[in-house]
This record gives structure tokens, C-alpha cells and sequence, in this order.
């Protein structure tokens, strides 16, 4: 696998994790569970699907001149309440229909 997508998906991961430790309404329900006298596990399944483009019209090149990706996704309703709890913003034009 290329070394700059798995530093990227490294980055994405650290970027997931530290959205759910910040989130205010996550931490309270925890310490409500861990005051009812129960330990905590979260674990959480994400897939996510990486496709290389050949398609040129999205490339963007970077301030030291490299090549970058863009990248666009498509968000359900479900999708949109998930990021805004653990917030993160999402553009109307991302919406899924």
C-alpha cells in the first residue's frame, strides 16, 4: 500500500479517536455508566474505501508542489447527525439525496 495513504489513514484514525475523547455528550454518558458502577468499552467499526482516480479534474498540487487528491463525500442524514456529535462540520452540498 502506498506509504502517504497509510500515513493518511494513520492520520484520519488518530483524527476519529480524538473527536470521540473531546465529545462532551460521549464523556458524560460514560461517567453516568462508570457512576452506576460499570466499566466502559467502546469499540467501533468503520469502513472506509479508498478507489485511486486517473481522473486529473480533481488534482490540486500542494504548497511544495506535489500532487494531491481532492476528495469529495457523500453524507446520508445518519452520517451528519454521527459527525455533528462528535463535532465535526459537514457542508449542506455534501448531503446525500
Amino acid at each position: 500500500m502506498d506509504p502517504k495513504l497509510m500515513l493518511l489513514m494513520q492520520e484520519l484514525g488518530s483524527a476519529i479517536n480524538d473527536s470521540l475523547a473531546d465529545a462532551d455528550d460521549i464523556s458524560n454518558a460514560i461517567g453516568e455508566i462508570r457512576k452506576a458502577g460499570y466499566d466502559v468499552f467502546i469499540i467501533l467499526e468503520a469502513t472506509i474505501g479508498f478507489n485511486k482516480r486517473e481522473d486529473s479534474n480533481d488534482d490540486c498540487e500542494s504548497e511544495d508542489g506535489q500532487e494531491e487528491k481532492a476528495l469529495k463525500l457523500k453524507f446520508t442524514t445518519q452520517d451528519e447527525k454521527f459527525c455533528k456529535a462528535l463535532k465535526i462540520m459537514v457542508d449542506s452540498e455534501d448531503k446525500a439525496e
